[in-house]
């Protein structure tokens, strides 16, 4: 039964799979789009757009859970210095997924989880 599972296993331990999630909302809130597969990108989406929440928040409180999470401290600083700007009138979606071309190895379906300007 899969009745209150809410969070994709990802095949992995629950610590792996929670630094797998850090590492990814990382890179992606750094770079502003990932290539990854269509489950991570569907798994990575609601722990980025928390931290863009917390962002726009703006308190120390928030601040200092976005730091607990995210692996770079001036990343963090850079992110609540912007996100006012970028996303001050939207309500939530920073995230957008689109899917691409199966993975050549073992035909993962593959996908790009990018911010939305």
């Amino acid at each position: 039964m899969r009745h209150g599972c809410r969070v994709p296993k990802l095949s992995k331990p629950a610590d792996q799979r929670r630094a797998l999630l850090r590492a990814l909302t990382t890179e992606l809130i750094r770079h502003g789009r990932i290539t990854t597969t269509k489950m991570r990108a569907k798994a990575v989406q609601p722990e980025a757009d928390r931290i863009i929440s917390l962002a726009k928040d703006g308190s120390l409180a928030a601040r200092r859970q976005a730091i607990g999470y995210l692996y770079d401290k001036q990343l963090v600083h850079a992110l609540f210095e912007q996100v006012k700007n970028r996303y001050g009138n939207r309500n939530g979606g920073y995230t957008r997924i689109l899917r691409t071309v199966p993975r050549r190895g073992d035909n993962a379906e593959m996908a790009i989880l990018e911010l939305v300007d």
